[in-house]
């Protein structure tokens, strides 16, 4: 498993996000506080509390490798932001 904190800013973000993930050939979850939803789902993610970065979790740690660079503009380093 690898983790990131990501911090989607606009709706176009969120997105931009789930396009970028369906391409994801394994299971990937978003969390805030102690709700977990499906990273590739639209509707699973607006129920989140977007305010806040929230904890990104690839269940395939090698194919997440891939798509790092692409999310990059997602991700932050300290997720108390």
């Amino acid at each position: 498993m690898k983790s990131v904190y990501i911090k989607l800013n606009e709706i176009n973000d969120v997105y931009a996000l789930v396009n970028t993930l369906v391409s994801y050939d394994g299971e990937v979850d978003l969390e805030s506080g102690r709700y977990k939803v499906d990273g590739k789902s639209l509707l699973g993610i607006f129920s989140l509390d977007l305010r806040k970065p929230v904890k990104l979790t690839f269940h395939d740690s090698e194919k997440a490798e891939a798509l790092m660079n692409s999310l990059k503009c997602f991700i932050v380093e300290d997720p108390e932001l």
